[in-house]
């Protein structure tokens, strides 16, 4: 028998973990809810909803992510698997990207994404008891002008959180539930302040969900001012992390009280009451053992600066010139309290005289001399206040409107502000690579912002349903040491899927198709995960 009787051209494909992205895809019902919205209005073979599917494929794919590169990306794939429809990879070019992206920003990116996660809430009821917001900003290349449109962010300059001061930037909103799942994403300029972006985002997600249970919003110190906790009034519930540049916040972590330690050995806490903004709310000193030991590491060398930065206020303070004696008492009495990790060492107030017009030279027998006071002192370290400050370092105070909530679970529920950050870090990766940005045109990048979390928001559903199947059937999957576990991340998971390939066979003039590698552990996988992901390996 020939060579090519058995084997029909390009009979290897991959499927790899693709076929669980697709099939989480199908699941969410994501291209349904795309096409119903914004449905194709040409010529085309393909819908929107079947372009984002393969941006969402190529998104979660681990390789190159640019959008000119699509075509090569598909070029050993499996595409007539994964979309149920014959597909060549020359047809998923930029130009038929361009046309999505561009639909999905004239329909609205945070419009289409809320329609998407409603649908998905609505039928799985997922819950939300937290909602953990956050604020990121991503550094893009080439020139950006202003638009003329005014419901355009701007790409500019602001504070880079990559340390990328040369570039500019757009500022991703984001709002998490308490296991990652994205609720709801907004654009911002690249400039835009934190404290409006929080406000916005956790207005809209309040908006937007529909749920009986109480919600607790959690939000870093950024969202914290007297504004925003004004605004949101005394009917939505929020935790966060209060600024130690309010005085009274301040005063609080340095209090003598005594702490109670917490189930976790590593913490312990003080409560106390503020009426800070006009609403009531709990203030929680929290003191964190392993903070106390990161922050005695650099506490010297701040000591350091501090001392270097006090020696040259002192030198400017030396060159006034007072009117009267108590006048420069007071001055420097004012300048001590401003710098308290250092004490006069000596502190005196000398008399000078000054002419009433500055001119050069030896003043004359009869010129009229003014008499002023100057303040001469030498400064050292105080090492009293400097103990108690390291003491306390270590602290760190949270606060929440919700006067029901205990300290400890106060302080859980905002550690689980990581899962938002979390997500940050997933679209950062330079694994996935989803979060470098070429385009030239400032809708586009709109949208394709909505693209990078709805790869998050695919990757944390996916992850999160295959941790609870395996809880409700008590089965385990080998993790990366090969010990049982009943929470693998998904990118293991992925990991796993790698050496999962499509042979197609030419047997008695049939062209028959097998799927390879499926071994026991990813066998149970596909299963626990159900029907949706199964097509895409069984058949």
């Amino acid at each position: 028998m020939d060579f090519d009787d058995i084997f029909v051209s390009d009979s290897d494909r991959t499927i790899g973990h693709l076929g669980l992205v697709a099939g989480s895809y199908d699941e969410l019902n994501i291209g349904q809810i795309i096409d119903n919205f914004i449905p194709k209005t040409g010529p085309h073979h393909l819908t929107h909803g079947d372009i984002v599917k393969a941006m969402v494929i190529n998104g979660l794919g681990y390789i190159e992510r640019r959008l000119y590169l699509f075509p090569g990306f598909f070029t050993d794939i499996s595409l007539t698997r994964l979309f149920n429809k014959e597909i060549t990879p020359t047809q998923l070019n930029d130009d038929l990207l361009g046309r999505t992206l561009d639909a999905i920003h004239a329909f609205g990116e945070t419009e289409m994404f809320n329609h998407i996660v409603s649908e998905c809430l609505e039928r799985d009821q997922f819950a939300i008891n937290l909602v953990n917001n956050d604020t990121t900003n991503f550094s893009v290349h080439g020139n950006y002008d202003s638009d003329s449109n005014t419901e355009e962010i701007e790409i500019t300059h602001g504070h880079p959180k990559d340390g990328r001061w040369d570039l500019k930037r757009f500022a991703l909103g984001m709002a998490t539930n308490q296991h990652g799942i994205p609720l709801l994403l907004q654009t911002f300029s690249g400039n835009e302040s934190d404290k409006k972006a929080l406000l916005e985002i956790i207005t809209k997600v309040k908006k937007n969900l529909n749920v009986a249970e109480k919600v607790i919003h959690v939000a870093d110190s950024a969202f914290y001012t007297e504004e925003n906790l004004q605004t949101l009034g005394f009917h939505t519930f929020w935790i966060s992390r209060v600024p130690l540049t309010i005085s009274e916040a301040e005063s609080l972590r340095k209090t003598s009280e005594s702490f109670t330690s917490c189930e976790d050995s590593r913490y312990s806490y003080y409560c106390s009451s503020s009426n800070y903004a006009g609403v009531r709310q709990n203030w929680i000193v929290f003191h964190s053992s392993e903070q106390q030991r990161k922050k005695e590491k650099d506490f010297d060398k701040k000591v350091e600066k501090e001392l270097i930065r006090a020696q040259k206020s002192l030198k400017h303070l030396a060159c006034k010139r007072f009117a009267c004696e108590p006048d420069a008492r007071s001055a420097a009495a004012e300048w001590v309290s401003k710098h308290p990790w250092v004490i006069f060492d000596t502190c005196s107030i000398k008399q000078v005289h000054e002419r009433l017009e500055k001119k050069r030279g030896r003043p004359g027998k009869d010129e009229t001399l003014i008499l002023k006071y100057v303040i001469e002192a030498d400064i050292s370290l105080n090492f009293t206040e400097l103990e108690k400050e390291k003491s306390i370092l270590g602290r760190f105070i949270i606060a929440t409107n919700d006067l029901d909530l205990d300290p400890e679970t106060t302080l859980n529920y905002y550690k689980g502000q990581s899962q938002v950050e979390k997500g940050f870090r997933f679209l950062k990766d330079k694994t996935f690579r989803v979060s470098d940005v070429f385009l030239k045109n400032t809708g586009r990048i709109q949208a394709l912002a909505m693209i990078m979390v709805l790869c998050l928001y695919v990757y944390a559903v996916t992850e999160y349903k295959l941790r609870k199947s395996l809880k409700e059937t008590n089965e385990t999957v080998p993790n990366q040491t090969g010990k049982p576990t009943q929470k693998p991340t998904l990118r293991w998971i992925f990991f796993l899927f790698r050496r999962v390939r499509e042979l197609s066979l030419r047997i008695e003039g049939r062209i028959v198709t097998k799927v390879l590698n499926l071994d026991k552990t990813i066998r149970k996988i596909i299963r626990l995960l159900g029907t949706h992901h199964e097509k895409y390996y069984f058949t």
